[in-house]
């Protein structure tokens, strides 16, 4: 275990990069924030190299010059007040891919070089990586909503994050890049959303075959990659993640690799499109199948735009469809999209597809997306999702649950990729919904309802917890939604955005 000495220096090491990051974000100089502040610049920078005391009242004045709550690190005390039942006016735009940016931050150590990831969203997840990435050495650096990663020569994990590390299960995906950094190494447990046994055998039984041996103890995975060699691996069930581990470890080894039962979803093809840019050769990019050329030594300034996420696009199609808006969705990656556009067309669903156009990664195809007020009624079918891209997204199907409120009928949603998902779904019914558990993979929903205001906690799941702001919007009366960490997890800046549509809703800091 660590001393607590060493647990207090991480955790100041973790702020100073945090407040460094905001600062920066917010275009300042040490100088400024310290101006703003009344301290020197000097007192500034001891901060951000974690080398000063800070208390709670120099943390709440840090958290008001650059509007971004900085105690919420200790306490995740971040809250939401909704005057619901209005509708909801105007134009937004999605935002880059916060799974397809978790999956290229890892990647970035497959390149020595620089590495320059461009659209990247500014979100808690994205923010507890880079402090873990920080911790073991890389330099890394905002130009605007742009991202500069340079890695040291030898990376230092006996420095790593473990508060960071614990909070998000992406750093999973670093057990791929490290195999080519260390014959040896430890990596915490990952953390994240908890959503039932989420296991993580399909990627052991996928790094085996690539030679890799695995420990797992009660805090880490210890790794052994002393015999690393290409293989043809299949993958033990078809997950994103999965996939994207056995393609970082495939980049850099000699030969060629064929993962089979590979997922073929979005944040998988930006992984394949950013390891081409690499200069690693990948043929079968969109399909189940993906034979990697390994390329041994990568050393390169690289540069790579993110896609945008479907998951946030169907954020704003709930939140439309659920207070009965009409407002326009911009920049949607159609081609993860058009299921459930289908699926909520047969249910009434009214909108207008734009024309297609490309992402500014030229790759993506993107559609503007015009929602009008429309009478819903329940799906004949039950809605479930499939893994890989293929069906309904793993990440979409919660939005149906509050759609599926305000649609006349009865409506069956089987989410049987996580045991606890349709549990946290039951939340709802403290804003009225008429829902039934049918078990802890199966909720039936009635509607339609008028929801009613309350006051929620989010459960510890990011798509569950946005459910609950999306009935909120749509609910008579005003709501708080309390420690809304999780969905600060995966949305940029959400509350200042919704209210350009109008939206009454505020951020209350620790009450």
């Amino acid at each position: 275990m660590p001393s607590l000495a060493k647990t207090i220096s991480q955790e100041q090491n973790r702020i100073g990069q945090f407040i460094s990051q905001l600062r920066e974000q917010k275009g300042l100089t040490q100088g400024q924030l310290a101006k703003a502040l009344r301290t020197s610049q000097s007192a500034v920078a001891r901060m951000e190299k974690g080398l000063q005391n800070l208390t709670t009242e120099t943390l709440a004045k840090i958290s008001a010059v650059l509007n971004q709550e900085i105690i919420q690190l200790a306490g995740d005390s971040v809250n939401f007040k909704i005057e619901g039942g209005h509708k909801l006016a105007g134009k937004i735009t999605t935002n880059a891919s916060k799974n397809a940016a978790m999956a290229l931050l890892c990647a970035s150590l497959l390149n020595r070089g620089k590495t320059t990831l461009k659209n990247v969203p500014k979100i808690e997840e994205v923010y507890r990586m880079l402090e873990v990435l920080s911790s073991i050495g890389v330099t890394v650096k905002w130009q605007g909503a742009d991202l500069e990663l340079v890695p040291p020569k030898k990376l230092n994990l006996s420095n790593i994050d473990l508060h960071a590390a614990t909070r998000t299960r992406s750093v999973l995906m670093l057990l791929g890049p490290l195999l080519h950094r260390f014959n040896q190494f430890r990596l915490p447990h990952p953390g994240g959303c908890r959503l039932g046994a989420r296991t993580v055998r399909p990627h052991l039984f996928a790094l085996e075959k690539m030679g890799v041996k695995v420990k797992t103890t009660h805090d880490n995975y210890e790794v052994k990659a002393e015999d690393l060699h290409a293989a043809e691996i299949v993958l033990y069930e078809t997950g994103d993640t999965v996939t994207e581990n056995a393609l970082m470890a495939a980049a850099c080894l000699p030969g060629t690799t064929t993962i089979k039962m590979a997922s073929a979803n979005y944040m998988v093809l930006d992984l394949c499109h950013f390891l081409q840019a690499l200069g690693v050769k990948i043929e079968g990019i969109g399909t189940s199948t993906l034979v990697v050329h390994g390329k041994p030594d990568i050393n390169k300034s690289a540069s790579f735009y993110l896609s945008e996420d479907p998951i946030e696009s169907m954020l704003f199609i709930a939140i439309a469809a659920t207070t009965n808006s009409a407002i326009t969705i911009q920049r949607c990656p159609i081609d993860f999209l058009e299921l459930e556009l289908l699926k909520l067309e047969k249910m009434g669903w009214r909108f207008r597809l734009g024309k297609r156009y490309k992402s500014y990664n030229g790759l993506t195809n993107l559609a503007d997306i015009q929602t009008y007020p429309s009478r819903l009624v329940a799906s004949e079918e039950k809605l479930h999702a499939l893994p890989g891209g293929v069906g309904i997204n793993i990440d979409n199907l919660p939005f149906f649950v509050p759609i599926a409120t305000q649609a006349k009928g009865t409506t069956l949603i089987h989410d049987w990729v996580y045991e606890n998902r349709a549990i946290y779904y039951m939340e709802l019914t403290k804003l009225r919904a008429n829902l039934i558990l049918a078990d802890p993979h199966r909720v039936y929903v009635e509607g339609p309802t008028q929801l009613k205001a309350a006051e929620v906690i989010c459960p510890p799941a990011l798509r569950p917890a946005a459910n609950i702001l999306v009935a909120m919007l749509a609910a008579q009366g005003t709501s708080i939604l309390r420690n809304a960490y999780s969905i600060n997890r995966g949305y940029e800046d959400l509350v200042s955005r919704l209210k350009k549509l109008g939206a009454k809703i505020e951020l209350l800091r620790g009450i």
